[in-house]
């Protein structure tokens, strides 16, 4: 759902239901301003064993873990932690989404992180981590996922050519390419 809510910017309606990535998914993203479109190609964690045939030329990740699924925060870390140690990734910029976080209580961030060991894995990994708290239902932080996405300090480092972004989720793995609309 929060890739649909970034696709296209509606609100979804309260019958929405989320459910976990399964096979690979397409989406086209645009810039704020219009200017660009990302194509994201979004992998399921059903499916992480194959994440490996997509990591050439990635950019960008963007990790979604589950914030409101206390039970399975560990194992999403454990997979999250698997990518950073990537030798292909290890240039890779990268988002860890806190999603459902309108699901969430006050301290759920803290714990989140506390539970992934992400203090432990900063210190560990060569990537640039940022941490962006969203929800698709409220749309709370699809605009700042989207800034992350098209950031220019980030895609000149990629090239104007490139692959500008790639996310992970415990449920999805997203490759992009960006193009210049005319």
């Amino acid at each position: 759902m929060l890739m649909k809510r970034l696709q296209d910017g509606n609100e979804l309606d309260d019958a929405s239901q989320t459910v976990p990535t399964n096979g690979v998914n397409l989406f086209t993203v645009k810039s704020k301003d219009g200017h660009f479109d990302m194509v994201i190609k979004e992998i399921g964690g059903s499916i992480a064993p194959m994440w490996k045939n997509y990591f050439n030329k990635v950019s960008k990740i963007i990790y979604v873990i589950d914030a409101s699924n206390l039970c399975q925060i560990s194992a999403a870390g454990v997979l999250f932690y698997s990518l950073l140690v990537e030798p292909k990734l290890e240039h890779v910029k990268i988002a860890l989404v806190l999603g459902k976080m309108d699901l969430s209580y006050r301290q759920m961030r803290n714990e989140a992180l506390l539970m992934i060991h992400f203090a432990r894995l900063k210190r560990e990994v060569r990537q640039d981590i940022t941490v962006i708290e969203a929800s698709a239902m409220t749309g709370q932080g699809v605009e700042t996922i989207r800034d992350w996405l098209f950031d220019p300090a980030t895609l000149k480092a990629v090239g104007a050519t490139g692959n500008a972004a790639a996310a992970a989720n415990a449920s999805a793995l997203l490759h992009a390419s960006k193009k210049k609309i005319r």
